[in-house]
């Protein structure tokens, strides 16, 4: 059975939020994440989750993993 990643809306900048809630789908975890616009974005960077919670070095968005 394949996971499929959650899909973001297609206008969804990097970076635009401080807080992000994602599912097992959307691991391993990155930021940016899939669907978001990269060109004006720091590097992708694979983040550790952390008791379900992880926080991107380069812009300080913090992601919560949902159950």
């Amino acid at each position: 059975m394949a996971i499929q990643k959650q899909a973001l809306p297609a206008d969804m900048h990097a970076n635009a939020e401080n807080h992000y809630q994602v599912s097992k789908a959307d691991l391993p975890l990155h930021c940016p994440l899939d669907g978001m616009s990269k060109w004006d974005s720091h590097p992708r960077v694979f983040l550790p989750m952390t008791d379900g919670k992880a926080k991107c070095p380069y812009c300080g968005a913090e992601y919560t993993l949902k159950d």
